[in-house]
C-alpha cells in the first residue's frame, strides 16, 4: 500500500491508467452515479433474494415483506403451477434450442397460443420469449415509412424502443390526454395507417388508460389500437382479462399485448389479434423470428395460471381487498399517491437522494419497495413504487404502513 507521501505517485499512476484506456472505457468511466450511492450506503439495486418470490421473502438470512413484486395475482408459488412446470420439463426438457420460426415450436406452444386467443377473445395469438420482445417486435414491424405511430408519453420503455426502431412517423400525445391524442390524429394523412399504442395500467404511477375513449377516437379517425395489458391482466376484468375487458371495448382493440412474468407467474409475452396481423408478424417480427422460444416450464406455467385466474375469482377479490385497504391507509397518512386506483401505488418523494435513503431504511425495517428516480422520471417526480399481491394480508399491509409512516416522518416527507 502506498504511504501518504506517495499520493502524488498514485495520482500519476491513475492518470496513466486513464490514458491507456480505450476510448469506450474512457467515455463510460465518467458515469459514477452508482458508485456515489454505494459510497453513501444507499445503493438500492440488485438486492439478492434467497427464497421464492412471495409476500414474504428472505434476504441476508432475514424475513422481509415484499412490496416490490409484479405478481399481482399472487400465483407465483401456487403448487399447481409448480407441478405443471415440472411435468413439462420432464416431457420436453429445459429448453427449445431454437426460435419458433425454425425448430423451437412445441405442440405445447401451440396449445398456449390457442388458449390465449380464446382467453382474449381474438382469432389468434403469438407467444414471444419476453414481454419486452413483444412490444419491440410488434410496434417496430406493423407500420411503414409513410404511416404513423401515436403513443402516450408515459408508455413503457419497450414500446418506446419499438417505435424508435420503426421507420414510421412518431407522434407523442400527452399522458392520458384524449384531446392531445385527437390533435395528433388530426395531423395524420387520412389515407395512411395509424397505430395508437398505450399501456392499460401505467407501470410507475398506477393510473389507468381511457381505452374506451381511445377506441372511439380510433373509429373516428380510422386508426388501429394496440393495448399493453402487462399490468392489467390478473387485475382487471372478468377472469383477469384486463382493462380492455373491464371497460367493455376488447372487441374494438385490434391488438392486446400481455406478459407471463407478472400475474401469470411465468416468463414470456403474447400478442392476441386477428390472423391477418399474426400472419405478417410471424414472418417479419425480428424479436420473434430471431429469439429462442420460451421454455417448456414457462409455457406450462402460463397455461395453468390462465386456468386458475379464469376459474378462481377469489384471487382478484383478495387483491382488491388489500389494495383498497392500502390506498385508504396512505390517504389517511397524508402521502402523495397521485392518480392511482390500482395495486401499483406511487409514494412520491420528489428527491433522488431521499428516495434512495428511504428505500434503504425501509429495507432495514423489513419492507422491500422499489425506488424510481431520474432518469426514469424527472428529478422532481421521484417516488417509491409500492405494489400489492393477492397473497398479501391486511396485517402485512398495516405493518408496512406503520414503518413507511415512521421513515417518511424521519425525512420530512409527511
Amino acid at each position: 500500500m502506498l504511504s501518504e507521501r506517495a499520493c502524488p505517485l498514485r495520482i500519476v499512476i491513475d492518470y496513466m491508467c486513464f490514458l491507456t484506456m480505450k476510448l469506450l472505457q474512457q467515455k463510460l468511466s465518467a458515469y459514477t452515479e452508482p458508485q456515489k450511492a454505494m459510497a453513501a450506503g444507499i445503493y438500492p439495486y440488485f438486492r439478492a433474494i434467497e427464497s421464492e418470490q412471495d409476500s414474504e421473502v428472505k434476504m441476508n438470512g432475514k424475513k422481509v415483506l415484499m412490496f416490490g413484486s409484479n405478481c399481482y395475482s399472487g400465483l407465483v408459488n401456487d403448487p399447481r403451477i409448480h407441478e405443471a412446470a415440472i411435468e413439462a420439463t420432464r416431457k420436453y426438457g429445459t429448453g427449445c434450442a431454437g426460435s419458433p420460426f425454425l425448430n423451437g415450436t412445441l405442440d405445447l406452444h401451440k396449445r398456449l397460443e390457442a388458449r390465449i386467443a380464446e382467453y382474449m377473445g381474438k382469432e389468434d395469438a403469438m407467444v414471444y420469449s419476453t414481454g419486452f420482445g413483444v412490444n419491440l417486435g410488434v410496434v417496430s414491424t406493423l407500420t411503414g415509412r409513410e404511416d404513423y405511430i401515436l403513443w402516450d408519453e408515459q408508455d413503457h420503455a419497450s414500446i418506446i424502443e419499438g417505435r424508435r426502431l420503426s421507420f414510421s412517423q412518431s407522434l407523442k400525445y400527452k399522458h392520458n390526454d384524449m384531446e392531445s391524442l385527437e390533435k395528433q390524429l388530426q395531423r395524420c394523412d387520412p389515407d395512411k395507417v395509424k397505430l395508437i399504442v398505450t399501456d392499460s395500467v401505467f407501470s410507475m404511477e398506477g393510473d389507468v388508460a381511457n381505452v374506451k375513449r381511445i377506441t372511439e377516437l380510433a373509429k373516428q379517425y380510422n386508426a388501429a389500437v394496440m393495448v399493453d395489458e402487462a399490468h392489467g391482466v390478473g387485475v382487471f376484468g372478468e377472469g383477469g382479462r384486463g382493462v380492455c375487458f373491464d371497460q367493455g371495448v376488447a372487441d374494438d382493440v385490434d391488438l392486446i399485448m400481455g406478459t407471463f412474468s407478472k400475474s401469470l407467474a411465468s416468463l414470456g409475452g403474447f400478442i392476441a389479434t386477428d390472423k391477418t396481423i399474426t400472419n405478417f408478424l410471424r414472418h417479419h417480427s425480428r424479436s420473434y423470428i430471431f429469439t429462442a422460444s420460451i421454455t417448456p416450464a414457462s409455457t406450462a406455467a402460463a397455461l395453468k395460471a390462465i386456468d386458475i385466474l379464469e376459474q378462481e375469482p377469489e384471487h382478484q377479490q383478495a387483491l382488491w381487498d388489500v389494495t383498497n385497504f392500502a390506498l385508504d391507509g396512505f390517504r389517511k397518512m397524508g402521502v402523495e399517491i397521485g392518480h392511482t386506483s390500482t395495486p401499483i401505488i406511487p409514494l412520491f418523494i420528489r428527491d433522488n437522494f431521499k428516495t434512495f435513503a428511504v428505500t434503504h431504511d425501509l429495507l432495514e425495517e423489513g419492507i422491500f419497495v422499489n425506488p424510481v428516480v431520474s432518469p426514469a422520471v424527472a428529478p422532481q417526480d421521484t417516488l417509491i413504487r409500492f405494489s400489492l399481491m393477492a397473497s398479501h394480508t391486511k396485517e402485512q399491509v398495516a405493518y408496512a404502513l406503520e414503518k413507511i409512516e415512521k421513515v417518511f416522518k424521519k425525512y420530512g416527507i409527511i
